[in-house]
C-alpha cells in the first residue's frame, strides 16, 4: 500500500514512536513530519501531491491540532483528506467535538509500543476502506 501521511507534533519522542510502528506496519508508507498546526499546514499549501491521511496532535503551540483541523476542513483541495487526531486525552466530549469538526478518527497515545501499532493499523484499514467507496 503506497501512502503518504502527514504527521504534525511536537512531541519529538511521538513522532519516533509513530514513524517506528508505521515502518512495522507498512515499509512503503512515507511520513512527512512537521512541529505544529502552522507547519503542517504550510506544507500542505505547498504541496503539489497531498498526503493520504493526516495525523494531527491535539496539543501543540503555535497552532493545535483542532485549529489546524478545522482549516483543513475550511479548505476545499485539503478537506477530502482524513485526518487522524491523536492525543493522550481520553476526554469523550473532546472526541466528540474534534469528529463533529470532521476528524476522521482519534487515537490515543498508547503506553505500548503494541497497542500504538494496533490503532494505527486499525484507523489506516479503516482509511482505505473508506478511500476504496
Amino acid at each position: 500500500m503506497l501512502m503518504t501521511i502527514l504527521y504534525a507534533d511536537d512531541d519529538a519522542d511521538d513522532c519516533e514512536l509513530l514513524t517506528e510502528a508505521l515502518m512495522h506496519i507498512d515499509p512503503s508508507i512515507s511520513c512527512i513530519l512537521v512541529n505544529d498546526g502552522r507547519e503542517a499546514l504550510t506544507v500542505l499549501q505547498q504541496s503539489e501531491k497531498l498526503p493520504d491521511t493526516i495525523f494531527l496532535d491535539v496539543n501543540m503551540p503555535v497552532m493545535t491540532g483542532k485549529q489546524c483541523l478545522i482549516e483543513i476542513k475550511n479548505n476545499p483541495r485539503l478537506r477530502q483528506i482524513p485526518v487522524i487526531m491523536y492525543s493522550t486525552s481520553t476526554n469523550a466530549e473532546e472526541k466528540t467535538e474534534l469528529r463533529k469538526l470532521g476528524a476522521f478518527d482519534f487515537i490515543h497515545k498508547a503506553n505500548s509500543f503494541q497497542d500504538l501499532r494496533r490503532s494505527i493499523t486499525t484507523v489506516i484499514r479503516k482509511v482505505a476502506t473508506a478511500a476504496s467507496h
